[in-house]
């Protein structure tokens, strides 16, 4: 059986790219396999992801939300692996061979220092006073985290969607210790049309009365404001084809419906659909494993996160590199498309780094790169 451990580990104190500093920040990892010197690979996850990448460790006994307002339970707060078809002995990335490393990152809710976590200053939850983050503080903060664990080189860093966006800013920060890449449907920053939708998502958060204005650990949370920014992001990482396929217009049943949401006037006489049943599902299930104030920084993080920024071009940030990229992008991914991902390898090659770009096709739209690893 392949060794795997789950921890939290202090880099101790820690400026973000704001200026803001807290005096100790905590991250939540997991390792894969035996390192051996010169066989480590980061994965990097999504955005709503945590340091639970393939099954191995598992928690004790609490439930996801502990006191302190951390995510610390069982599979660190989600009930499976969110890459175990990927990461395992045999798999693409094979933990017999490799040793396979994933961080929550600063800002979550998993078990790293997040808004829910407390203040030692005032022993109350950070909520809105902490620190804005950056793809950049992620970055910085995994390789602090790495140093503590003596993996001073990446044979390979890999992640999907904002994950990429993680990827790429290793290759831009740090070139010389990253010997290949792989972003997975991701692009150099988001356009704006998900930057909007990102913003509407905020929105659903910040104007239900119970966010109070970041502070409500102590009563009733905003779960109805965040079941709508989720609602939001699934609709998001479908694809039109997909969606047809799996819902279509179909109908769930009036006694399907779920209280998610208080229902309109006309709701009896029209049908509740399959398609709604789904989003309010999902919505259900993701208000009690995930905190609203961290929905709000890391999607920031994500919109504002620029590949060119401090340099003239993508290419130009890229030129430190002088390893290998591999760019993977899925044909009904309308959240970072073919042609950004396409725009992303280009970049790439006029900064001279040995790159490859696949396209696969899939009707599962943003999803894919999670739900098909076959391809």
């Amino acid at each position: 059986m392949t060794h795997a451990t789950r921890d939290t580990g202090s880099i101790g104190a820690f400026e973000f790219e704001c200026g803001e500093s807290l005096s100790d920040l905590e991250l939540a990892y997991e390792t894969y396999g035996e390192f051996t010197g010169d066989n480590a690979v980061l994965v990097c996850h999504a955005l709503t992801g945590s340091a639970h990448v393939a099954s191995g460790p598992r928690g004790e006994g609490s439930s996801p939300r502990s006191g302190d307002g951390s995510q610390q339970g069982d599979a660190a707060g989600q009930a499976r692996a969110w890459w175990d078809a990927i990461v395992g002995p045999g798999k693409a990335i094979d933990t017999t061979e490799y040793f396979a490393v994933c961080v929550n990152v600063p800002g979550s809710c998993y078990g790293s220092t997040g808004p829910a976590s407390t203040d030692p200053a005032t022993g109350e939850p950070y909520g809105a006073d902490f620190p804005p983050v950056t793809v950049t503080d992620w970055t910085r903060a995994q390789r602090r985290l790495l140093n503590e664990l003596g993996v001073p080189q990446l044979h390979a860093v890999v992640g999907g969607s904002v994950g990429g966006m993680n990827v790429l800013e290793w290759v831009k920060r740090y070139p010389e210790r990253v010997e290949r890449a792989i972003p997975v449907a991701t692009a150099a920053r988001l356009d704006p049309q998900c930057v909007a939708i990102d913003g509407i998502a905020r929105r659903a958060i910040t104007t239900d009365p119970a966010w109070n204005g970041g502070d409500y650990y102590d009563g009733p949370r905003p779960d109805n404001g965040l079941a709508l920014a989720r609602q939001l992001g699934h609709v998001m990482y479908l694809s039109k084809d997909s969606m047809e396929a799996k819902f279509g217009r179909r109908a769930a049943g009036r006694d399907a419906a779920r209280d998610t949401f208080p229902a309109d006037p006309a709701a009896g006489f029209f049908p509740y659909r399959d398609i709604e049943s789904y989003l309010d599902y999902n919505a259900d299930t993701f208000v009690d494993r995930f905190d609203a104030n961290s929905y709000l920084y890391l999607t920031r993080a994500m919109d504002e996160y620029d590949l060119a920024a401090g340099y003239g071009s993508d290419a130009d940030a890229l030129r430190g590199f002088d390893g290998e990229a591999l760019c993977l992008s899925f044909t009904g991914d309308w959240h970072f498309t073919t042609d950004q991902a396409t725009a992303l390898a280009d970049a790439f090659r006029t900064a001279e780094v040995d790159v490859a770009h696949h396209v696969i096709d899939s009707e599962h739209g943003h999803d894919a790169f999670l739900v098909e690893p076959e391809n």
